[in-house]
């Protein structure tokens, strides 16, 4: 199964997609990972990044199998590159799907799912995964029904990934659903995005105090970008 990315990219010069196999080892997802993020990097246009999984008709329920905590490491530092980057990113999803799939879905800005999705949680021996999903998941969902899904689920069905917001568009056409997700979000594609994501990601930490001068400052920046008068490119808001 092909996991590197796509060096054709989308139509029309919308973005670069990059097919993945769920199934894959885990040392050749995050090279594909990388590989995409790298490519990304060097676009200097707006653009789009899509994470397109195939379904396979054996996904394991196991994840990540036999690695070393350098590998999985690895692996964290690979989606959370994914999820920094200026560009908007994609992920569809279709079939059943296992093993790294919540993970990307988790870290994508925009999801697409067809109307047969059904997520395998990544499980050994009836545990739930110890990786950044549990933190990813708590962030998105809550704590109450993120903890029913690591204790108690095996898999989450379309209806509850849509009700949870894992997933926020089904689709039959996903080709098209794609193309026009590229357009509309592409035309967000750039490093305002990130500080936007990161601003949100922080508001469901942060006390008030403590956030209010970092929005301030990314108003200033913003009104002084409106206005002609754009700051010196600087580091996103940590």
């Amino acid at each position: 199964m092909k996991t590197g990315p796509d060096r054709t990219g989308l139509p029309g010069e919308l973005g670069i997609l990059v097919r993945l196999d769920g199934g894959s080892p885990l040392p050749e997802l995050t090279a594909a990972l990388d590989a995409v993020c790298e490519q990304a990097g060097e676009r200097g246009e707006r653009t789009v990044v899509v994470l397109r999984f195939t379904p396979a008709p054996h996904q394991p329920r196991e994840w990540p199998g036999g690695v070393s905590i350098q590998e999985v490491k690895r692996w964290e530092r690979a989606v959370r590159r994914l999820e920094r980057l200026d560009h908007v990113n994609i992920a569809v999803v279709e079939g059943t799907c296992g093993g790294p799939v919540l993970d990307l879905l988790l870290a994508a800005d925009y999801r697409i799912a067809g109307p047969d999705l059904r997520l395998l949680l990544p499980v050994n021996e009836g545990h739930f995964w110890p990786g950044m999903t549990l933190y990813r998941l708590v962030q998105h969902i809550g704590l109450a029904r993120a903890r029913r899904i690591v204790l108690w689920d095996s898999a989450i069905e379309l209806a509850d990934a849509t009700e949870l917001g894992i997933v926020d568009q089904v689709s039959e056409d996903l080709t098209e659903a794609v193309h026009t997700a590229a357009v509309l979000r592409g035309r967000l594609s750039d490093r305002e995005t990130r500080i936007r994501r990161r601003l949100l990601e922080e508001a469901a930490s942060a006390e008030y105090e403590d956030a209010l001068g970092v929005h301030l400052a990314a108003c200033d920046r913003e009104l002084r970008r409106l206005s002609g008068n754009a700051p010196e490119p600087t580091e996103a808001p940590q």
